[in-house]
């Protein structure tokens, strides 16, 4: 597959755009020199979520960033579900694209269920799985990131109403994106004003919120995709923040799916550990 470059806002410096099918491209950011590791940013973000992670990992690795589809600025296909399979695939063809091997997948949150999906249907080109707060739990609409405090709870479950959700998610500013989000740090002091302001302004994009409410709408998938687990053959290295949303009996039962993994739990530490902890998420993959 070709790179094609798109008049479209790209707040990162060098930006690249892979195409992966004849409605998607992808947007990609390349960074260090090394064997291939491939960051998988949580649900709402984009590549820039892990820009203090990055620098750090690429002394060691050849970095590649992606906003999934229908995250940060890469295409939105407006006839697509958003379901893990959909996000799954892909992952996978920008792998295939690009024709990665021996790869180390780094995901956070949904990025995380998707690092480990991946790594069963291809295990042949997944060396190592670094999965960070999987959200593979949910038995509700958005149930992970209502669990952050009462504005996410409110703001989160009014998206699952027809006409209310369009509305509320075409009307998210920088502000709400920030409570919402405050809700997965175990610091929220630590929660970048301008990062969230980047994420705001991938929001501006057409049809992103037809995605955004499309991932939340699939929460079903989320959980199923823990039936992909137990084919994962790569070392898988389980970590989470010790104030994530997932309960310890949901971490529980991710790590007995996956035989061969360890679990490790970062201190002080919410959802978003990438951003509040990039230091450790570093030490934990580089060791």
């Amino acid at each position: 597959m070709s790179e094609s470059s798109q008049n479209r806002e790209t707040p990162s410096a060098d930006p690249r755009y892979l195409r992966i099918s004849d409605r998607i491209s992808l947007r990609y950011q390349e960074s260090g020199d090394g064997p291939p590791l491939v960051l998988l940013h949580t649900i709402r973000t984009q590549l820039e979520y892990f820009r203090a992670l990055v620098p750090l990992l690429a002394k060691k690795y050849t970095v590649y960033a992606v906003d999934l589809p229908g995250h940060g600025f890469s295409s939105v296909d407006t006839a697509a579900q958003y379901d893990e399979p959909y996000l799954r695939k892909g992952v996978i063809d920008f792998l295939m694209a690009l024709d990665l091997r021996e790869v180390t997948l780094v995901g956070e949150s949904i990025g995380a269920v998707l690092a480990l999906t991946v790594a069963s249907v291809i295990p042949d080109r997944i060396k190592a799985v670094y999965a960070f707060n999987t959200y593979d739990y949910e038995t509700r609409y958005g149930d992970g990131m209502r669990r952050g405090n009462w504005f996410a709870n409110l703001i989160i479950g009014s998206l699952q109403f027809p006409v209310v959700g369009a509305i509320g998610a075409s009307l998210a500013n920088s502000w709400i994106i920030g409570k919402i989000m405050a809700g997965g740090y175990a610091d929220p002091r630590k929660m970048p004003a301008d990062l969230i302001a980047t994420f705001y302004r991938a929001g501006r994009n057409p049809n992103f919120h037809y995605a955004e409410r499309k991932v939340l709408a699939s929460w079903r998938s989320w959980s199923k995709a823990r039936e992909c687990y137990p084919g994962v053959k790569a070392a898988v290295t389980l970590v989470y923040g010790d104030r994530d949303w997932s309960r310890v009996p949901e971490r529980n039962r991710t790590k007995d799916l996956l035989k061969s993994s360890r679990m490790v739990t970062l201190q002080n530490t919410g959802h978003f550990s990438s951003v509040e902890n990039p230091t450790e998420v570093a030490r934990i993959v580089l060791s």
